[in-house]
């Protein structure tokens, strides 16, 4: 009994001093399988028929059919044979899935092809205290100070720290948001610059040391050390 006993106790002691020895990351682990979830990548939004877009309506083996059509005011076109079918806000894809079944009933199996022939361009207005007021084709990503830079650049009169964007939300509602276009300049900081989206209004109002100023008598100007205009 007494050698037993001595044969546990030297286990033990040589288990206390090997288990330092052996790192954990020899001891066996269940692997772990890498994450084989699909990343899937964004979707580029496809491009959505509006009102007055022109389109070619072509049939492959029925040429006779084919047309050119405008999209109503209503959102419709009007196809050859008296059917009306909805296309505003449609993908091309779709309005072709719903042309050929119009047209089931007339031939058999179609084969159509809507090509878009003519559309209104993205487009921003600025007005107000900028070079060039009008409507601009708005060309890829553009950003406010772009905008006000294609629309001429600001005016001497004009208030660089209310510059205005107006943006439309819904057919009767719009939204108003006020940058301060001196600051992001001055601080060489445009993160807070944003990006244009189609149909946005940009409005640069009066400074008003500018509305006051032609009021002032030129023989008094020379006590004015220029006064910020904005």
């Amino acid at each position: 009994m007494v050698k037993i006993g001595m044969v546990r106790i030297l286990i033990a002691a040589v288990l206390v001093v090997v288990s330092p020895m052996f790192p954990r990351s020899m001891v066996a682990q269940t692997p772990r399988l890498p994450n084989s979830s699909p990343q899937v990548a964004p979707r580029e939004a496809r491009y959505r028929i509006c009102k007055s877009d022109v389109l070619n309506v072509e049939f492959l083996f029925s040429p006779e059919f084919n047309q050119t059509v405008t999209v109503q005011p209503d959102g419709y076109i009007s196809l050859r044979g008296g059917q009306e079918v909805a296309a505003e806000n449609k993908t091309l894809g779709e309005l072709t899935a719903v042309v050929q079944a119009a047209y089931r009933g007339i031939l058999r199996d179609p084969v159509v092809s809507i090509i878009l022939k003519d559309f209104d361009k993205p487009f921003f207005l600025a007005f107000g205290q900028v070079g060039k007021p009008g409507k601009y084709e708005l060309r890829g990503d553009t950003t406010l100070t772009q905008a006000l830079a294609v629309a001429g650049g600001l005016s001497d009169s004009a208030k660089h720290s209310q510059v205005v964007l107006f943006r439309r939300i819904s057919d009767t509602t719009m939204e108003a948001h006020v940058f301060n276009v001196k600051r992001m300049l001055n601080s060489r900081d445009l993160q807070e610059d944003p990006h244009l989206a189609p149909g946005d209004l940009l409005y640069v109002p009066q400074s008003k040391w500018s509305k006051v100023r032609r009021y002032l008598p030129t023989s008094s100007m020379g006590v004015y050390a220029n006064p910020s205009p904005f």
